[in-house]
């Protein structure tokens, strides 16, 4: 029984896909502001830090989180009633300590 191969042009739509989703998740304003808050603080953050950190509604904010965690961009840890969240080490962590070199006065540099 033949098994079926990826194709360079499927790994390629596979990759074209993931980049895709990535960029329109940093091309909301809000989501990127989820993902540049996490990355600036060097820890993983709750619900409520990032809410003081970013002006959203909770259920705004809720919704955000979710779409990050769904395209794998941010994970969670449950402490009692406390979730927290942290960026997910990959391509967005990268592009977002990037952005926040040219962006961001504040940002540190790495070495």
């Amino acid at each position: 029984m033949a098994t079926a191969r990826n194709t360079p042009q499927d790994e390629l739509a596979t990759y074209a896909d993931q980049a895709a989703r990535l960029l329109k998740n940093l091309a909301n304003t809000h989501r990127l502001s989820v993902l540049c808050a996490l990355v600036s603080s060097g820890r993983e953050l709750s619900v409520t830090e990032l809410l003081n950190a970013i002006p959203l509604s909770g259920s705004a904010l809720s919704q955000h989180l979710a779409r990050l965690r769904e395209d794998n961009l941010v994970t969670t840890r449950r402490d009692s009633q406390t979730i927290y969240y942290r960026v997910v080490e990959g391509p967005a962590l990268k592009i977002i300590k990037v952005l926040q070199q040219h962006y961001c006065s504040t940002a540190q540099e790495d070495d």
